[in-house]
């Protein structure tokens, strides 16, 4: 099979509520402030956002859950038809509803309603489970994990598992890749004290100690995640690829489907986490949980953006009146010049496309020695970056033929450059483009990383 892998999400599933407005006076009989409701939109959220989130790419995802006759039950398959294959668990009582408030996008208060029991899983949850190549376990407390217990531990032994912990949920089954806690569960699940990331480091072991499994990968907001083995080896620290701002709502979700998806695409776990903290940086920066571009399209929530064919996601930015912003170039050795000019033309439209030359242009164009590192590898680093969203390879010397296929709204440039110089100015005409030059941080290139490098290899060692 090629392609992403098939993916099982296990959970439980609320309704979320966003009922947004502008709140400018106090209410005359209490101190409350009065919200004017400009917007009230509702989607699946717990596992039914984590498993729309993982569908992303065309990924085949089944999600097992409890489900009713509800109104609430009844909106979660009209939202998720299309995006996943639903395998329902009979639930008693009515699915919970989680409304969010907010004024000026922050929220102002929460209201939950609304919750069941599952009932027994059949031979269909067994039957999804077999076909897996890895496991997400959503669990919110609300015992679908628990129900599907018997089931998952059969699978676990041959099948990555992540398990996204809930304080009030069950404990991960043993044998489970990752487990995926925030700082607040990781704090509430271990005895032990302290907000260090030596603390967090500890809690980790000793909760991966305790429950048996692989892995404890703790996420900790703006500093990144840290992962943990049993015992007391030393932690890995992902950081965030840059700093996120926007609503986190939803955030843990859009991480632990991400690494999940990652390891039934073979991944290793710390290229799983890699992957899953960049593309939670990008769902915050995106507005997270309450961006409503995320239930547009029928069968891509979030687009990802990391995978996604260079024309596909131009079309599609295209079809929805967005920008296409594109820029290109070798980045044989990625520095902070490239960084600043990669984030500064990420902000000018809706997606950037990265036209990357191909080994053989490379070497045409700067000589013997290069590339230094090959295309697979440059395009993988490109591919980390939050700001990139897709990159496409040419041969060519210039990347004029790509960019008539591509046709950018917006085609950027670094350097001392002006526009009428750039090669490219002229194809861009054609349709419309726009070339534009942005500032370069001085004193950085790739030639003067090499050479330093190659002075250093050679410099004699002290005795």
């Amino acid at each position: 099979m090629t392609g992403p892998k098939p993916l099982v999400v296990v959970g439980d599933v609320l309704l979320d509520e966003d009922i947004e407005g502008v709140a400018t006076r106090l209410s005359p009989d209490a101190p409350a402030p009065v919200v004017d409701v400009t917007d009230d939109r509702c989607h699946p959220g717990g596992a039914g956002l984590a498993a729309a989130l993982a569908a992303r790419g065309g990924r085949e995802v089944t999600l097992v859950t409890a489900l009713g006759d509800d109104s609430a039950s009844e909106a979660v398959r009209r939202g998720l038809r299309g995006r996943v294959r639903l395998v329902e668990i009979p639930l008693r009582g009515s699915l919970p509803v989680k409304t969010r408030v907010l004024a000026s996008g922050r929220p102002l208060v929460r209201i939950d309603r609304g919750g069941g029991t599952p009932g027994e899983p059949d031979e269909a949850v067994q039957e999804a489970l077999a076909q897996a190549h890895a496991v997400l376990v959503a669990d919110y407390g609300r015992r679908t994990a628990s129900t599907v217990r018997a089931h998952l531990a059969t699978v676990v032994s041959r099948t990555p598992v992540v398990w996204d912990p809930h304080p009030r949920g069950d404990v991960p089954v043993p044998g489970a890749r990752l487990v995926t806690p925030n700082a607040a569960e990781a704090r509430a699940l271990s005895p032990v004290s302290g907000e260090s990331l030596r603390a967090y480091a500890e809690r980790g072991a000793e909760l991966a100690q305790r429950w048996q499994v692989a892995g404890v990968a703790v996420t900790l907001g703006e500093r990144g995640v840290l992962l943990a083995r049993p015992g007391s080896g030393t932690p890995m620290l992902v950081p965030p690829p840059y700093r996120a701002t926007g609503d986190p709502c939803g955030a843990g979700d859009c991480f632990a489907a991400t690494t999940a998806a990652a390891l039934a695409d073979g991944a290793l776990p710390e290229e799983a986490l890699q992957r899953a903290v960049a593309e939670a940086a990008a769902f915050v920066s995106a507005g997270g949980a309450g961006n409503p571009a995320l239930w547009r399209t029928a069968r891509s929530p979030v687009e990802d953006t990391r995978r996604i064919d260079a024309f596909t996601l131009a079309e599609r930015v295209r079809a929805r009146g967005g920008t296409v912003v594109a820029t290109g170039g070798c980045f044989d050795l990625l520095h902070a010049g490239h960084v600043g000019l990669l984030e500064s033309a990420r902000g000018i439209g809706d997606c950037l496309i990265v036209c990357l030359n191909s080994d053989a242009s490379l070497a045409r164009l700067k000589g013997p020695g290069r590339p230094i590192n090959p295309v697979a590898d440059r395009v993988r680093v490109l591919e980390a970056l939050g700001s990139v969203d897709a990159v496409a390879v040419f041969e060519e010397e210039t990347p004029e033929e790509l960019l008539r296929r591509l046709r950018p709204d917006v085609w950027v440039k670094g350097g001392d450059y002006s526009v009428q110089e750039l090669p490219e100015a002229e194809a861009l005409r054609a349709w419309g483009g726009q070339a534009v030059v942005l500032p370069y941080l001085g004193g950085r290139s790739t030639t003067l990383l090499a050479r330093r490098a190659a002075r250093a290899a050679v410099r004699p060692s002290p005795p």
